[in-house]
């Protein structure tokens, strides 16, 4: 008797009901979600470095073939017959030590730039952060980048050179690569949703990059205040910040690191409004 007194005089449930809405113009990166999903981070994370090699002969060594083989073909033109100046390093060192930061910032793009198109059953079917996708694509080239490391200690030791104490930069020179790769791969993967072409671009851009970067040669060919504001590629600071911080090169970044991080940072914060901003029409065009 007393249970059904209780149960009559019990307040009825209260349901709650979550409407997701898309965003009108600018809005807040939220980045707050992107805590509350690191678990589905981590999931597309090893997803991509699982998927990236499967069912290839050589697995994972084509993280070390890619850059060892453009080393090559480097100090043959470059090196060899162009007689480049390479800062006092042998050239093979001076290359490569250049191409394993590049191969980070190259595949981190290219992977980042795809993503959305490549996910596109995952983001019209769940909601969960768009910013998620690109982040693992970039995050899955660490372990590629690793491996490239391993070999270009091994060249080092090869060529009986030891790393300076300014080694302890290096983190932030990895640091700014990714920021790198990861804001220009938030604009194009935007992008990339709306205008198809951008696949096309992309790799035709990244060529262009590379010439545009010290990877063949030193920016110690450019005079001040040129070879300063040449710091406007971010990976300008990347590359010869790693030079100096693994080769000891007489080249000190200096203020191209100020000049390359500040293009780094304007380029990852722009990226993710204009990321977020599209955001809203992800699920229905792609």
């Amino acid at each position: 008797m007393n249970s059904e007194l209780a149960i009559r005089n019990s307040p009825p449930s209260v349901l709650t009901t979550l409407r997701i809405a898309p965003s009108k113009g600018w809005v807040s990166l939220k980045l707050r979600e992107l805590w509350e999903y690191r678990e589905l981070l981590y999931f597309l994370v090893w997803r991509d470095i699982k998927v990236r090699y499967k069912q290839t002969a050589l697995g994972a060594s084509w993280a070390i073939i890619q850059p060892f083989f453009t080393m090559v073909v480097f100090s043959l033109f470059f090196g060899h017959l162009g007689k480049i100046p390479s800062d006092g390093i042998p050239y093979p060192l001076f290359s490569f030590a250049a191409l394993v930061p590049w191969t980070f910032f190259a595949n981190g793009l290219g992977q980042s730039s795809n993503s959305l198109v490549g996910n596109a059953n995952l983001i019209t079917k769940i909601y969960f952060p768009r910013l998620i996708v690109p982040l693992a694509s970039v995050f899955s080239g660490i372990v590629d980048f690793l491996l490239a490391f391993v070999v270009l200690l091994g060249m080092m030791l090869y060529y009986g050179i030891a790393p300076t104490l300014n080694v302890f930069w290096l983190p932030l020179f990895v640091f700014l690569a990714l920021v790198t790769s990861l804001g220009v791969g938030l604009w194009f993967s935007a992008l990339n949703v709306e205008y198809r072409d951008v696949r096309y671009v992309v790799p035709f851009i990244t060529q262009f990059w590379l010439f545009a970067t010290p990877i063949a040669y030193p920016s110690s060919l450019l005079s001040q205040p040129w070879r300063t504001i040449y710091g406007l590629n971010p990976m300008v600071g990347v590359v010869e910040g790693f030079r100096w911080a693994l080769l000891g090169t007489n080249t000190a970044p200096g203020p191209i690191i100020a000049v390359s991080s500040a293009a780094a940072l304007v380029i990852l914060v722009t990226g993710a409004f204009y990321f977020r901003r599209m955001e809203k029409t992800f699920a229905d065009i792609v």
